[in-house]
């Protein structure tokens, strides 16, 4: 999905029109998805999630006309993910924001149909199967993202360090890097 004038957000070209233009967007494996908390089923059979996000070095802040992310450089698991239904630990490589024009909606999932103001994507590639992170893009089993609904609320410092140099990368395409305090990140914070 790279063509901004294919897909965005609104009634018409929103999630649930994308399979329309990328059929690939469909399927029970796919985004957007609505967690129809009703039809949930725990899985004993599964391993404890961890996260595991030591401080880790952040390359470069950017917008590309979407949304603003942060890429990392990881080159030793300090910061992963495992357990659950992962087999191996899945590094990060970047996180990003989905948001909307207003309050009431933002999110790319909706749980029992509500959206939310704002949804972080951490994602996470599968290293010790594939070379490259563009290798594990391609493969079913060289992704997992971890997506965060976020609200409206109270300020929080670790997101205050990213909002706050977001002015700097105003316009698509633009890039930021290592500046702000964004070269290391406390992903404790």
């Amino acid at each position: 999905m790279t063509s901004h004038k294919c897909w965005g957000y609104g009634q018409k070209d929103g999630p649930a029109q994308w399979h329309t233009v990328y059929p690939i967007a469909q399927g029970n494996r796919q985004s957007p998805i609505d967690i129809d908390s009703k039809q949930a089923i725990f899985d004993p059979c599964l391993k404890p999630f961890r996260v595991s996000y030591e401080l880790c070095a952040s390359l470069e802040l950017s917008n590309n006309g979407h949304s603003v992310t942060v890429d990392f450089k990881d080159v030793d698991d300090k910061a992963v993910v495992s357990g659950g239904p992962l087999e191996d630990p899945y590094r990060l490589k970047q996180f990003h924001f989905h948001w909307g024009k207003n309050r009431g909606c933002g999110s790319e999932h909706t749980i029992d149909g509500k959206p939310f103001p704002c949804e972080l994507h951490l994602v996470h590639w599968n290293a010790r199967k594939y070379g490259t992170f563009g290798e594990a893009a391609e493969a079913p089993d060289g992704l997992a993202v971890v997506g965060i609904f976020l609200e409206i609320g109270k300020e929080h410092a670790g997101i205050n360090r990213i909002t706050d140099a977001l002015y700097m990368v105003k316009y698509k395409s633009e890039i930021l890097i290592n500046h702000c305090g964004l070269d290391t990140f406390d992903t404790d914070s």
